[in-house]
């Protein structure tokens, strides 16, 4: 096994003279190129300033050192070359490249490069730097943070470009990414840029995909919907909840939206376009359709199998609303009273007549107070005649609330330790 001499980043040489045999400078280092079709990169020239398309190939190299790079033969010996297909250029393809993260579910740079100097080795890629130290070393302030922490990652975690304008990706993002919380994918995704976003999605199954797009920012939202093809859209918008999906067509232009629509299955259709017909700023446009709505003559041991099979729709389970025949509401019950219950009573028995609820006119401040002051889960919204329409979640309060009241707010705290308490 070779010993390695010497470690050095992609930054500090940079620069560094070369030098003939003879000790006469030819150039300096000004990048340098590699082949990476194993599992790391391994450099297989040296740009020597002189011409953008010509290299010092690296077996004209004797060695590395910290000031300069020293060549086996003199200038005339060397032929330089031109770049060839099957290699890229460090500086242009690999340096300042998005990476994730795994561990900290966010995306990285790459800030610098470790290399390492053998005597039959060569020079070889060790790691990536993606740290501060990374980035104030290649500014020459490397000193101010001689105690923090360097963050590397190895070549080894890193799949090869598929192509020159990709970012480089973890060679074992597909398994570890679907580990993480949806929300985790969302704050990714925004730190993308523009044209890898719809992309880096694919790399979910749809549910995981759609829960992230669900938490991430309107106009982030809009962009990776308006990048995927209709049947794409389509199918995120038909997995979304209504809500979700009633926001998003809204902010659309007026043929995108209705064209999207009218590809959608019927019932969903009319769900979403229901909501986009309520005033933006009303507990209509922001409440979901998918909530368990029971009839008072259902049983305990009826009303739990309906769960089961509702379950995964449904926006929430904690509270079970009770309708009469035309859909108006008559009272609730809640999980933990449905599981205490009898197998054989009824849901008129058990259930509580007095409901705190919200009209579909109500404002979202009014909504928030109503929430705040029940300490609730979810509200119900209900019309002129009591007629339930939908239900509001605690989770679509706070995202209209923090943007609005920002993350210091009394009564958004107050909501959220009460979540917490009640989870």
């Amino acid at each position: 096994m070779n010993t390695v001499e010497r470690v050095y980043y992609f930054s500090q040489l940079l620069g560094k003279p070369i030098i003939d045999a003879a000790g006469r400078r030819i150039g300096k280092v000004k990048d340098m190129v590699v082949k990476w079709d194993g599992a790391a990169p391994s450099v297989t020239g040296i740009k020597t300033g002189r011409n953008e398309l010509e290299l010092v190939p690296i077996q004209f190299v004797a060695e590395v050192g910290a000031k300069q790079v020293q060549l086996a033969g003199e200038a005339g010996e060397n032929v330089a070359r031109s770049i060839l297909d099957t290699e890229i250029s460090v500086r242009k393809w690999l340096l300042d490249k998005q990476i994730i993260d795994i561990k900290g579910a966010r995306l990285v740079r790459v800030n610098d490069i470790t290399l390492a100097w053998g005597p039959r080795a060569g020079l070889e890629m060790v790691a990536v730097d993606i740290g501060v130290r990374g980035l104030l070393r290649r500014l020459g302030l490397e000193f101010l943070v001689r105690n923090m922490a360097h963050k590397f990652i190895g070549w080894q975690h890193i799949k090869p470009l598929q192509d020159t304008t990709s970012s480089l990706q973890l060679t074992r993002d597909k398994e570890q990414l679907r580990q993480l919380h949806p929300a985790d994918v969302a704050d990714i995704v925004e730190q993308m840029d523009y044209n890898s976003r719809a992309g880096f999605l694919r790399n979910f199954d749809l549910q995981q995909a759609v829960e992230a797009l669900a938490d991430m920012e309107p106009a982030t939202q809009l962009e990776i919907i308006s990048q995927l093809d209709q049947e794409q859209a389509v199918e995120f918008l038909e997995n979304m909840p209504p809500d979700g999906a009633a926001a998003i067509l809204r902010d659309l232009p007026d043929d995108k939206s209705r064209a999207l629509l009218r590809l959608m299955p019927g019932n969903s259709a009319v769900n979403v376009q229901k909501l986009m017909s309520y005033p933006d700023d009303t507990a209509g446009a922001l409440m979901t359709t998918k909530y368990l709505g029971l009839r008072v003559q259902d049983t305990v041991a009826g009303v739990i199998d309906k769960i089961r099979e509702l379950a995964p729709v449904a926006e929430t389970i904690y509270s079970i609303y009770v309708l009469d025949a035309g859909g108006a509401l008559l009272g609730v019950v809640s999980l933990r009273e449905l599981i205490l219950a009898r197998q054989g009573d009824n849901l008129a028995g058990i259930m509580q007549e007095k409901v705190i609820s919200v009209h579909c006119s109500d404002s979202h401040r009014k909504v928030a107070d109503i929430i705040n002051k029940y300490k609730l889960l979810a509200v119900p919204v209900i019309d002129d005649q009591g007629k339930m329409l939908g239900i509001i979640t605690v989770d679509d309060v706070l995202a209209q609330l923090l943007p609005e009241r920002g993350r210091g707010d009394v009564g958004v705290s107050l909501i959220i330790n009460r979540r917490l308490g009640r989870w």
